[in-house]
C-alpha cells in the first residue's frame, strides 16, 4: 500500500473517530459563548488583536496547539472553542470542493458566475470587484446558517503560462499585469472593504472598538494561490506533486511573482497558499526565503496554508527529507502555518520529541492563524448579532446576483471571427435554427472547475429557443471526447433543414481540470469532422461556438468560408446560455478579449516543464505568452471583435519625462558625474519619487458603426531592442468603456513609469530604461522619451 493511500485511510478514520463533521445547522457554533466562556481575555473586543491572540495561545496545551495545525480543527470543550474548518472554496461562486461547504440545508444553491478566465476576458475591474463582493455576501450568508466557513481559498492567480495547463481556466490569464489587477479587485471585494446589500448600496466595515479600531476587520478571508510558479498538473512523466520548477531570477521577478505581490500589497489578502511543486530544487512550502519575502518585503499579515497534502508530498513524493518529522519541521520553520491535511497533526509531536520542532515554532504559526480568525470576528460573540448577522438565505441567488452573473457572461464572450458581418442574426428574420453539439443542451458542465450548485442554470439550447421557437437539437457527438461518429446522421438531418446552424464544441472537464493537463491543442476526437460534415450540409455558413478554458487550434475554421462566425464562451456559468443567445441575436454587442494567446498545435512540441518565458533562438525555443512568444498564433492575446468598429485619437500624453528631481540625491550626483557618457537605464530603487512621474494618457474612442456597445481599450508599451530580454510588448493599462454608435467616448489611463515602463534584467533587478518608450493603442503609436 502506497504512503499516499495510507495517509488517505488515516484521514478517513481520523475524521470518523475524532473530527466533527460539517453539517448544516440553523446557526454556526461560536467561541466566547456566555455565560461560561465569554470571560477569557481573547473574548475581550477592547483589547488589541495581538494581545487576544497571544492570550488564546497561552491557554492551550501542547496537544491542543498541535490540533490547530490541520484544516479541520477539533473542538476544545474546556475553553468553549467549537470545531472549525479552514477549507472552503469560492473561485467563481461558492463551490462544493472544500469540506467547509455544504448545500444540504436552508441554502441549496449559490450563484454560479463564469469561470475566472471568462470573467477576465471582460477586462473590467469594477465587474471583477462586484462579482467578488456578491460571492462574499453569499458566503457570509451560508456561514450564518452553518453551511460554510469564513476562510476561502481563492483566487487562483498563477500565470497561464502553457496552453495545455488544466487549471489555466481558473486564472485571469497569461499577463502578470492583468492577473495582478484581478487579484486586487477580487480580494478587496471578497474580504469586505465594502460590501453590497440587496439594495446595491455599499457599506464600509465599521471600526468601532479596541482591536477593531485599526481597519483590520475582515468580512471573509481570501487566499492568494498557489505560491509560486505552479502551472503543471500531469504532463508526461511530470506531476505537480513532484515537479521542480526551475525559474530564473528575471522570469521570477517580472512574470511569476507580480500577481502575488499585488494580491498582498494592494489587495491586502489575509491568506497565502504555498504550492505542491519545488521551486529551484526546494519545496514551495519549505522555501523560507520566498515565504518570508512575502512577510518582510511585501508586508503580508495573514496565515500561510499548504496546498492539500503538500506537506506530505515533501517526504512521500519528492523524497526531499529523510522522515515525516523533517518535513513538518522544515515547513514550520520556513513559515507555513497550517497543513491542509493531517500530516502535521500526526507528526508534529514526534518532531518535538526528536528536537526538530520547538513549541515556539507552533506558537508563531498559531499567532498568524488566530489573528485572522479574530479579524473575522470569530471570537466576538454570536455572529448573528454582528454587522453581517442578518445575511441569510434571502441574500443568496438574489435577482441582483443572477443579473450580475448574466452581465459577467455577456462581457466575457469573445467574438473571434465574423465574416461578412454574418452576426448578429435578425431576430425577426430567422425561421429555424439547428443546434448541434454535446454541451448545447447541458447545464452541468458550463461552470468549469470549482463549481457549486447553480441557482438557475440555463442551457445554450434554452437560451436560443427564446428567440426562435422552431429550434431543433442533436448532440452530434455523445460527449466532448467525441470518440465516435454515431450521432452524425441525426445532426446532418436537422442541419440540412434549418435556415441557420449553430455548432457547439470545444472542451469540458474531461479534457482539462485539476490534475489533468492536455496533450493536444486540437479539438477532441471527431469534433472537427463533425464541424466539416455539418458545414457541407448547411444552407448557410454555420456559427461555431467554442467552450473550455484552454486555447484551441481552430485555424481550419478561421480559414473556412463555410464557417461565418466563431465565438468563444469558455465556461460561462449559469447564465451562459442566455448571454450567448443575446450576443448571437444582437441584443448585446460583444466586447470581450482573449486573456491568453491561442497557439497552433505545433506548440505542443515545446516541453511543458520548460519554465522559461523568453525566446531562445539558439535552441529553437519560441518563448511563452504574447510578451515573449515569437512564433505563429491562431489568435493573439487581446483579440476580440465587435459588431461595430473603433478608431482612436490620442488627446494627451507627454513627449518627455525627466528623472532629475525624482532620484535619490546620491543617484543624481552619480548621474551628473558621468561626464557625458550615455546611461541606458536607472534602477527603480534609485527613483525616490515615482509618484511625481505619473502621467495620464487621454484617449478618444470613436465608434464608427451603427451599434452601441462596450469596448476594451488596451494600452501597451515597448522599449528599445538594446535591452536583452525585454518583452516584445507589454500591457500597461486597460479600460472597458461604453460607446454610442457614431459618437466618441473619452477615457484616461494612468501610467506609472516605475511600474509600467520598467523591466526586469537578467539579475532579477527592476530597471527603468532611458530613451524612447513606445506607447501603442492598436495601430496608434506615441513615443515618450525618458531622460535623466
Amino acid at each position: 500500500m502506497s504512503a499516499r493511500w495510507r495517509s488517505l485511510i488515516f484521514l478517513i478514520i481520523l475524521n470518523l473517530l475524532t473530527l466533527q463533521p460539517i453539517t448544516s445547522s440553523p446557526h454556526p457554533e461560536f467561541p466566547c459563548k456566555p455565560p461560561d466562556h465569554n470571560s477569557y481575555p481573547f473574548c475581550n473586543t477592547s483589547l488589541p488583536i495581538s494581545t487576544r491572540a497571544q492570550s488564546l495561545i497561552s491557554l492551550l496545551t501542547l496537544s491542543e496547539k498541535i490540533q490547530q495545525l490541520s484544516d479541520n480543527v477539533t473542538r476544545i470543550p474546556r475553553l468553549g472553542l467549537p470545531a472549525y474548518e479552514w477549507w472552503s472554496e469560492s473561485l467563481h461562486g461558492i463551490a462544493g470542493n472544500g469540506p467547509g461547504i455544504t448545500f444540504n440545508g436552508s441554502i441549496p444553491s449559490a450563484t454560479s458566475f463564469p469561470q475566472v478566465i471568462v470573467t477576465a476576458a471582460a477586462f473590467n475591474r469594477s465587474l471583477w470587484y462586484s462579482v467578488a463582493a456578491a460571492i462574499a455576501v453569499e458566503a457570509r450568508a451560508m456561514y450564518n446558517v452553518g453551511q460554510a466557513g469564513l476562510t476561502f481559498w481563492a483566487p487562483n492567480i498563477n500565470i497561464f503560462r502553457d496552453p495545455r495547463w488544466g487549471r489555466g481556466q481558473e486564472t485571469p490569464g497569461e499577463d502578470p499585469m492583468v492577473a495582478s489587477a484581478y487579484a486586487i479587485e477580487y480580494v478587496m471585494g471578497f474580504q469586505g472593504g465594502n460590501w453590497r446589500n440587496g439594495g446595491g448600496k455599499r457599506r464600509v466595515l465599521r471600526s468601532d472598538g479596541g482591536g477593531s479600531g485599526n481597519g483590520d476587520e475582515l468580512m471573509l478571508s481570501a487566499c492568494c494561490k498557489h505560491f509560486t510558479a505552479y502551472d503543471l498538473e500531469s504532463w508526461g512523466n511530470f506531476s505537480r506533486y513532484s515537479f521542480n520548477a526551475v525559474v530564473n531570477k528575471q522570469d521570477m521577478q517580472d512574470t511569476y511573482q507580480p500577481p502575488f505581490r499585488s494580491c498582498i500589497q494592494q489587495g491586502k489578502a489575509s491568506c497565502l497558499m504555498c504550492s505542491y511543486n519545488q521551486v529551484n530544487g526546494i519545496p514551495a512550502c519549505a522555501q523560507q526565503d520566498l515565504l518570508q519575502k512575502a512577510r518582510d518585503d511585501w508586508g503580508f499579515e495573514g496565515y500561510i496554508t499548504s496546498d492539500c497534502d503538500a506537506v506530505a508530498t515533501i517526504y512521500e513524493y519528492q523524497n526531499y527529507t529523510k522522515s515525516p518529522e523533517d518535513a513538518v519541521a522544515l515547513v514550520l520553520k520556513a513559515g507555513t502555518d497550517i497543513n491542509c491535511g493531517t500530516y502535521m497533526l500526526r507528526h508534529t509531536q514526534s518532531a518535538i520529541d526528536q528536537g526538530k520542532v520547538r513549541e515556539e515554532d507552533i506558537d508563531r504559526a498559531l499567532f498568524n492563524l488566530f489573528s485572522v480568525q479574530l479579524r473575522l470576528g470569530l471570537y466576538d460573540g454570536d455572529p448573528t448579532e454582528g454587522q453581517f448577522g442578518k445575511l441569510g438565505p434571502q441574500d443568496v441567488c438574489t435577482s441582483d446576483h443572477k443579473a450580475l452573473a448574466l452581465e459577467a457572461a455577456r462581457q466575457g464572450i469573445v467574438l473571434l471571427k465574423n465574416d461578412e458581418k454574418f452576426l448578429p442574426l435578425n431576430k425577426k428574420g430567422i425561421s429555424s435554427l439547428a443546434i448541434i453539439g454535446p454541451l448545447a443542451n447541458n447545464t452541468s458542465k458550463l461552470g468549469g472547475g470549482y463549481t457549486g450548485v447553480p441557482c438557475s442554470p440555463t442551457s445554450i439550447l434554452e437560451g436560443l429557443q427564446t428567440y426562435v421557437k422552431q429550434t431543433s437539437y442533436a448532440a452530434g457527438c455523445v460527449d466532448i471526447p467525441c470518440n465516435s461518429t454515431e450521432g452524425f446522421t441525426e445532426a446532418l438531418s436537422i442541419a440540412a433543414e434549418a435556415e441557420v446552424v449553430i455548432v457547439v464544441v470545444g472542451l469540458d472537464l474531461s479534457q482539462e481540470t485539476e490534475d489533468r493537463d492536455r496533450v493536444s491543442l486540437l479539438l477532441p476526437g471527431y469534433q472537427r469532422a463533425l464541424i466539416s460534415t455539418i458545414a457541407t450540409a448547411s444552407k448557410n455558413p454555420l456559427i461555431l461556438i467554442l467552450t473550455g478554458g484552454g486555447p484551441l487550434d481552430v485555424s481550419f475554421a478561421e480559414k473556412d468560408p463555410r464557417i461565418s462566425s466563431i465565438l468563444w464562451i469558455g465556461y460561462p456559468g449559469e447564465a451562459g446560455g442566455i448571454a450567448l443567445a443575446e450576443v448571437i441575436f444582437g441584443d448585446y454587442n460583444p466586447g470581450g478579449r482573449l486573456p491568453m494567446t491561442w497557439y497552433p498545435q505545433s506548440f505542443t512540441s515545446i516541453p511543458m516543464n520548460d519554465m522559461n518565458m523568453r525566446a531562445d533562438s539558439s535552441r529553437g525555443y519560441p518563448g511563452r505568452t504574447y510578451r515573449f512568444y515569437t512564433g505563429d498564433r491562431v489568435y493573439g492575446f487581446g483579440h476580440g471583435l465587435s459588431y461595430t468598429n473603433f478608431t482612436y485619437k490620442l488627446l494627451s500624453a507627454p513627449n518627455k519625462l525627466s528623472l532629475l528631481g525624482s532620484m535619490k540625491t546620491e543617484s543624481e550626483s552619480n548621474i551628473l558625474q558621468e561626464g557625458g557618457d550615455k546611461l541606458d537605464y536607472v534602477h527603480i530603487d534609485e527613483v525616490q519619487f515615482c509618484d511625481s512621474l505619473r502621467f495620464h494618457v487621454q484617449v478618444s474612442v470613436i465608434n464608427n458603426g451603427g451599434l452601441s456597445g462596450s469596448h476594451v481599450v488596451m494600452l501597451y508599451s515597448r522599449v528599445q531592442k538594446i535591452f536583452q530580454g525585454a518583452p516584445e510588448k507589454q500591457l500597461i493599462g486597460f479600460n472597458r468603456v461604453h460607446t454610442v454608435s457614431y459618437q466618441h467616448t473619452e477615457t484616461s489611463i494612468l501610467v506609472d513609469p516605475c511600474k509600467h515602463l520598467s523591466i526586469a534584467n537578467e539579475h532579477g533587478q527592476i530597471i527603468l530604461p532611458l530613451g524612447d518608450h513606445t506607447l501603442m493603442l492598436e495601430d496608434l503609436k506615441h513615443n515618450v522619451f525618458i531622460q535623466t
